[in-house]
């Protein structure tokens, strides 16, 4: 895996500041272990704490630093794959339940943002999932289809309304889901960390995990200078769980394909074309077997991203295709420059659904959001906090074993590498 560097991260620049939090320095004892400080690390710590059960959360950098702080912002209900083939995966009754709970993800998320207050720019409008040819609005029709007959709030819209919604040029057709929403994910991460502090949960950052022993009917993890012990652990680390290369638990890791996606942001567009370009402020993402996606912030800047890296090799052909893209998606919008860049890592499985796993005696995780981590991730953190204190059915998923796909770090550089090679010759005439 790439060394992580550090890069101009918009959601760094205009999120509010993070709450205090300081390595760990002594020996604690709680009920509950969590690792890893992000989405679902939070909102696991923040639900047990409001339930009275003593929790800590350690994280090896910052509150946010994996895809939480990386992440597009979409608040997005269900999962990437269509609605009958997650139940064709997982039977009727566990499917149309994950369905059920997933769809109801951006209502527990915004919830939230009220009921405590979050400063994230939360906008629940929808989102516009945008068709591409032929083939894409034949897919986005399935999609609507499929979700109408589970009664979502699903809408396909012919390409002229589209095109209203979201000011872009070249569509055929898009699919408006107003379940969803959009806001700025670090912001959201950091005042998920807030309110689970100030509920009595504790949270202590640059604090890598080193071992784990069991001891009883308890684990001790070690960290850098303290050590937690508590009956039960939750692994939250997801695609980020390689920070440390010595993690326990770390087997988890051999099944998620890592996907690497970037974003780029421009300076504040001028209100008048800042008026056209998804007026509504929907968040969007397009058909296109290389996904993109675009945005508006609060402060008008237009955020677009796609799959791919931006190490020293490819950065430069990333940055020419957003230019490119934006350019031909928003050909009014004049003058722009790139402020802001930054990347990260999606965690994909073999059948692009998340895996729900018991690691050891009372140590349990959920990883695999597969690009879909703001409302899975507050679920599951959630379901994980129940699952801990005795409701063992609160997962909306079967524990299944480890499955290592063989084919994981060769699929992750054709991701990498297919992306630069299309990103170089797509849009260019």
């Amino acid at each position: 895996m790439a060394t992580e560097r550090a890069l101009p991260n918009l959601w760094h620049a205009t999120a509010t500041a993070a709450p205090h939090t300081a390595p760990l320095a002594d020996d604690l004892t709680v009920e509950v272990a969590i690792v890893g400080g992000g989405f679902t690390g939070l909102s696991a710590a923040l639900h047990l704490a409001e339930a009275g059960v003593r929790a800590a959360v350690i994280e090896a950098r910052m509150i946010g630093f994996g895809g939480s702080g990386r992440n597009v912002g979409l608040v997005n209900a269900g999962m990437w794959v269509k609605p009958d083939d997650l139940v064709a995966t997982l039977g009727a009754a566990a499917g149309n339940r994950l369905l059920v709970e997933l769809g109801d993800g951006p209502s527990l998320v915004y919830d939230l943002v009220a009921k405590y207050g979050i400063e994230c720019e939360a906008v629940r409008n929808g989102t516009l999932h945008m068709s591409l040819g032929t083939e894409g609005l034949k897919e986005i029709r399935e999609r609507e289809a499929q979700w109408k007959k589970r009664g979502a709030p699903v809408e396909v819209l012919p390409a002229e309304k589209a095109q209203a919604l979201s000011g872009a040029e070249g569509f055929t057709g898009a699919l408006l889901d107003r379940r969803a929403g959009t806001i700025q994910p670090l912001a959201y991460a950091r005042g998920l960390a807030r309110a689970a502090l100030a509920a009595g949960a504790k949270i202590f950052t640059d604090t890598p995990l080193l071992s784990a022993n069991r001891q009883g009917n308890h684990w001790r993890l070690q960290t850098g200078r303290g050590t937690v012990t508590a009956r039960h652990v939750i692994l939250a680390t997801n695609a980020y769980g390689g920070l440390v290369a010595d993690v326990p638990w770390k087997e988890y890791r051999q099944e998620l394909t890592i996907l690497p996606y970037f974003q780029f942001a421009t300076n504040p567009l001028p209100d008048k074309v800042a008026a056209r370009i998804l007026p509504e402020r929907q968040g969007a993402w397009d058909t296109g077997l290389v996904m993109t996606s675009f945005r508006m912030d609060k402060q008008n800047r237009l955020i677009f991203g796609s799959i791919g890296r931006l190490d020293a090799m490819a950065a430069g052909t990333h940055r020419a295709f957003a230019g490119r893209s934006v350019r031909k998606l928003f050909p009014y919008i004049g003058d722009v420059r790139f402020e802001h860049w930054w990347d990260g890592r999606i965690g994909m499985t073999t059948n692009n659904l998340p895996v729900m796993h018991v690691l050891a005696d009372n140590v349990v995780s959920v990883s695999g959001y597969n690009g879909r981590g703001i409302a899975p991730g507050t679920v599951f953190g959630r379901a994980l906090a129940r699952h801990v204190t005795g409701d063992t059915s609160a997962i909306p998923l079967a524990e299944t074993p480890i499955t290592p796909d063989p084919w994981r770090m060769l699929k992750s550089v054709f991701y990498h590498a297919g992306a630069q090679a299309k990103h170089f010759i797509d849009k260019r005439f």
